[in-house]
């Protein structure tokens, strides 16, 4: 499997909100959507290796599931993990 394959699956897309696109601006920090098993060597490793760019900060945030029910069905949403990264000055990676 090569480096770009194992980079698409931890990095599975941008997460852009509101507090997203500020930090974007201020800190030029990027979020991202992560398996939950990834950790912050692997999501450096593959944003380094997707953009090009050089990494200095990961910090990690885990999204718990939450019980739904739709009438007699009930369930629980998924859980994820969101990735924020922190670039060097005058790094910047293409989001929309």
């Amino acid at each position: 499997m090569s480096t770009l394959d194992n980079a698409y699956r931890v990095i599975r897309k941008p997460h852009v909100t509101e507090k997203s696109s500020d930090d974007m601006v201020k800190r030029n920090a990027y979020h991202f959507r992560v398996p939950t098993g990834a950790n912050k060597v692997e999501i450096r490793k593959s944003v380094e290796a997707l953009f090009g760019v050089k990494v200095l900060s990961v910090n990690t945030l885990s999204g718990t599931t939450k019980s739904r029910r739709r009438g007699y069905v009930a369930g629980r949403t998924q859980a994820w993990k969101k990735a924020m990264v922190t670039l060097r000055e005058g790094d910047s990676i293409e989001v929309l």
